[in-house]
């Protein structure tokens, strides 16, 4: 019987240690995932966590970023500051927003893709604008007239209106090649 419990507690004593460097690689990962979202001169001042909220790195910036959402295929990591997080928890929840102050966000590593009219469609349809994006940031703004200047086509070659005429509508700045 003490025999089969050194066994057992050996067994488990090597099982918990693979399992953790399994897990300290898995945040590793989800680290740099998360850090491909951000410019160069904010990676090693923003807060990252995880999609369950763990700390993968603290902050002292007022930007948060997180790796990609874990039932998307591809990359699109995202790093936000506080009104983003505000707008981002109001999306998730399905509720109204409002911005109370200009918010940029970060998607330096670009996305697989999204409508550009339904902020909740999973996938591409012949009538809802999908659109796979390279590196960009996105601004929301409480002043909701400023988007009425700016197009709602992500063809035209600069900055355009995602989601316009919802809650969640933003401007998109493409900054690197289309995917």
């Amino acid at each position: 019987m003490k025999t089969t419990l050194r066994y057992l507690a050996t067994f488990l004593i090597s099982f918990s240690g693979l399992f953790n460097a399994y897990a300290q690689d898995d945040a590793k990962a989800l680290l740099a995932d998360a850090l491909s979202a951000a410019p160069p001169t904010l990676k090693d001042k923003v807060t990252v966590l995880d999609w369950n909220k763990n700390v993968l790195q603290q902050g002292t910036s007022h930007y948060t970023c997180f790796p990609t959402p874990p039932q998307l295929q591809g990359k699109a990591p995202m790093c936000m500051d506080g009104p983003w997080m505000a707008w981002a928890d109001a999306w998730m929840n399905k509720q109204p927003f409002q911005a109370s102050a200009l918010g940029i966000s970060y998607m330096l590593a670009g996305d697989e893709g999204a409508s550009n009219i339904d902020p909740y469609a999973e996938g591409p349809t012949a009538d809802n604008q999908w659109i796979k994006e390279g590196p960009h940031l996105m601004i929301i703004t409480p002043d909701q007239a400023l988007l009425d200047s700016l197009p709602t086509d992500p063809q035209n070659g600069g900055p355009y209106v995602m989601w316009k005429g919802t809650p969640y509508a933003h401007i998109m700045i493409p900054v690197g090649e289309r995917k």
